[in-house]
């Protein structure tokens, strides 16, 4: 059975009726030609007549038989001739005799009319097989073609897709190696200075790394998730820097469930500690918040750190540069980013992505 056949709960049958009803369009025009055009003789009910019950037969045996053996797709060429060929033959004499006996013909009259109108009724039969082979094979051959564009189409997306996701893969993955060197440096500058502290440090990145474990390389995880590894981040960053660091994570309970990119939020966290807090002497605080506005998902991370006009450094221009190019690849021009001053002091970035 054809894919095409499983678009509709009976796809041959509906076919079917849709080819028939067809067939007697191409019959009404095939009977005014007949009448207006050729003038062999009869009414223009009588011609009509004929060129339906030829047609009826017609679809019936070559339609019904090509959807009974080749389903919706392209029927062989050779069966298809022979069912054709036979078809038309058992078509022209059955569809005659009816159409005839239908308009009162008696048999001796029905005989004579035959040979009276052999002209006529033979270009009927000439017409009628012409348009329903011209009109069912070209139909078989656009089911097919229509078909193999699908599979085309269908390919060419898994292409992209595969694409896509190794390009998200790797820009991922370089968000997630310059937090951890930037830890393990601090874990090593103070195993020297102050072991407790470093231990405490050592317990939050252990548990840090188990939460990101199993999120880490997926396509798409919730917003409940990513905030629970920004929850495990955070506090893995104030064993670092202690009570120079305060957070606060606003999650409406409805919004828990949606479906967000992999450590989409944590550089913009990261950014906030490395580039606007971590640098202040009395430190300050970092919040993350979302919420919907407008059919969007709005993400804020708002910061009292530095502020924008503070020298960037070159981590911070890989992540934000990053986080730019997969709301690109993801959302195109659906998502946007931006980055404005935090009152009194400090910056606020904000995704919009649709939701």
């Amino acid at each position: 059975m054809s894919p095409l056949d499983l678009a509709h709960p009976h796809p041959r049958l509906r076919r079917f009726a849709i080819d028939f009803v067809i067939t007697c369009v191409i019959d009404l025009v095939i009977a005014m030609v007949i009448t207006y055009v050729v003038h062999p003789g009869g009414s223009l009910w009588g011609n009509f007549l004929v060129s339906f019950w030829i047609g009826a037969f017609a679809v019936t045996i070559i339609d019904g038989g090509r959807l009974l053996f080749w389903g919706l797709g392209r029927p062989s060429m050779v069966p298809f001739v022979f069912l054709l060929l036979g078809g038309m033959v058992f078509s022209q004499q059955a569809g005659t005799y009816v159409a005839l006996s239908l308009l009162g013909e008696t048999p001796e009259r029905l005989s004579r009319g035959l040979g009276d109108n052999v002209v006529g009724y033979f270009l009927i039969t000439l017409l009628v097989g012409i348009s329903i082979t011209w009109f069912f094979w070209n139909r078989g051959t656009v089911a097919l073609l229509r078909a193999q564009a699908e599979a085309e189409k269908a390919r060419a997306a898994s292409i992209e897709k595969q694409a896509l996701q190794a390009q998200l893969q790797m820009l991922q993955a370089q968000v997630e190696p310059h937090m951890l060197f930037n830890t393990l440096a601090n874990l090593q500058g103070l195993i020297a200075i102050d072991p407790p502290r470093a231990q405490q440090l050592l317990d939050q990145l252990i548990q840090y790394l188990r939460a990101t474990l199993s999120s880490s390389r997926t396509e798409r995880t919730s917003l409940a998730q990513e905030f629970i590894l920004l929850e495990a981040y955070l506090s893995l960053m104030q064993a670092r820097m202690g009570a120079r660091l305060s957070h606060a994570l606003d999650l409406p309970h409805e919004l828990g469930s949606f479906k967000v990119p992999p450590m989409l939020l944590q550089p913009l966290v990261e950014n906030a500690i490395k580039h606007g807090l971590e640098p202040k002497v009395e430190g300050g605080s970092v919040s993350v918040r979302a919420r919907r506005e407008d059919g969007m998902l709005v993400l804020t991370v708002a910061d009292t750190g530095r502020g924008l006009d503070a020298p960037a450094q070159d981590g911070t221009r890989v992540g934000v540069a990053n986080l730019r190019e997969r709301l690109q690849v993801l959302y195109d021009s659906r998502a946007s980013f931006t980055l404005e001053p935090n009152a009194p002091e400090g910056a606020i970035a904000t995704l919009r992505i649709p939701a």
